[in-house]
């Protein structure tokens, strides 16, 4: 899942950026308005969390932006103010949540992946190929019945790879999807991962490498 964080608190901001990273995110983190539609130009994101009380463009105009644009980013809105009113007037701009300062983070967590479950196409709640089984809501992946100890990045390669339901998944696909704007294209980081990932899965081999192609689940 890619996420843009919009928020121009710097220790926030950072501190949300690596919460999320480990959950296996791909995370940019930006801290102001003008920053955040540079990125959105560029950039798919599933959700954007955006802070509404923004030097330059205001949340509220990025939000308006978003909307405007038919994106299919999800849009969770942070800010202190708190009172139902104020609710109203965020969601009535087009965000598709709100949460108020302070927060828990495992509930924004816990809402983010609700929205990006949202913005992707449809899936099934538990992804299934063969004897390999993901639940995305419970963070559980497992084979032949026994649970997998995967790190968030494993999980998130195996999670992109069983949504795409055969298709071929390139690199770059992967790198955008799992990592974020900071991961440098030219590094073994796609090829270190899945090799882990594989050596978790054990055998028969799950997951097949197309020459100059990509990953696929499923026969090559």
């Amino acid at each position: 899942m890619r996420v843009l964080v919009v928020e121009d608190f710097e220790i926030l901001a950072r501190t949300i950026g690596t919460g999320l990273r480990r959950e296996g995110m791909a995370v940019d983190v930006v801290g102001d308005g003008d920053e955040a539609l540079q990125h959105l130009a560029h950039t798919r994101y599933d959700v954007v969390v955006l802070d509404r009380d923004l030097p330059g463009v205001s949340g509220d105009e990025v939000c308006r932006r978003i909307v405007a644009g038919h994106s299919a980013s999800r849009v969770l809105m942070l800010t202190a103010a708190s009172t139902v009113r104020e609710r109203v007037d965020g969601l009535g701009l087009g965000a598709d949540d709100y949460l108020p300062k302070p927060f828990d983070f495992a509930e924004l967590v816990a809402r983010i992946r609700a929205l990006g479950r949202r913005s992707a196409a449809a899936v099934p709640p538990v992804l299934r190929y063969a004897d390999v089984s993901l639940d995305s809501a419970r963070r559980v992946a497992s084979r032949g019945g026994l649970r997998l100890e995967l790190s968030p990045k494993e999980f998130a390669v195996l999670e992109c790879l069983l949504g795409a339901q055969g298709r071929l998944v390139s690199a770059e696909e992967l790198l955008e999807q799992v990592w974020d704007a900071q991961a440098d294209p030219f590094t073994t980081t796609v090829k270190t991962t899945m090799r882990r990932l594989r050596a978790k899965l054990g055998e028969p081999p799950l997951i097949h490498t197309v020459r100059e192609g990509g990953y696929r689940i499923g026969q090559p």
